[in-house]
């Protein structure tokens, strides 16, 4: 016997990326961005995101995990520059984890990856100050501007609902 749903699904929770725009240069120049999954309650981000050559993103300290998968292209902490990572290569980061996001000047394509995180990014200045955090909330207010400053339709991802009272049943 199957189980009994609160909801039963009608269609599949999916996305194809060759249908959905790009937002190019969305955070910082030669950073493109597709989301896939934002949940700001449980503070999970899935991102695609295509690195340009030469892009060298603030070191940053991560609060929770992150799963990153690499399609194409090549990139490297600077802190390990003798682990690159190359199309094929996925990457788990513990929590506490911290580096240097940096693509190759000479990289012949843009790297792609896919990149799911838990928690936030603490970002830092070159001189080791705190500079910002990257976060689901922050990450959905940055894709809402780009999209108005742009003039482009909604984006669309995967967003859970926000958590709310049940409706009050009476007998």
């Amino acid at each position: 016997m199957l189980p009994i749903t609160v909801k039963d699904h009608d269609s599949l929770l999916t996305l194809n990326n060759n249908d959905m725009p790009v937002y190019k240069d969305i955070m910082v120049p030669g950073l493109d961005v597709q989301p896939q999954f934002i949940d700001i309650n449980r503070g999970i981000w899935v991102l695609r995101v295509m690195f340009h050559p030469g892009v060298r993103l603030p070191m940053h300290y991560h609060t929770g995990t992150v799963h990153l998968w690499t399609l194409s292209g090549k990139w490297n902490y600077v802190e390990y520059p003798d682990q690159p990572q190359t199309a094929g290569c996925y990457l788990f980061e513990p929590g506490g984890s911290i580096h240097t996001f940096n693509v190759p000047e000479d990289n012949t394509e843009i790297t792609d990856t896919l990149m799911l995180v838990e928690g936030a990014n603490v970002n830092f200045d070159e001189n080791g100050e705190y500079h910002s955090i990257l976060d689901a909330n922050s990450i959905t207010l940055l894709i809402e501007q780009y999209i108005q400053e742009n003039g482009l339709e909604p984006a669309t991802y995967i967003k859970p609902s926000m958590p709310d009272y049940a409706p009050n049943i009476k007998g």
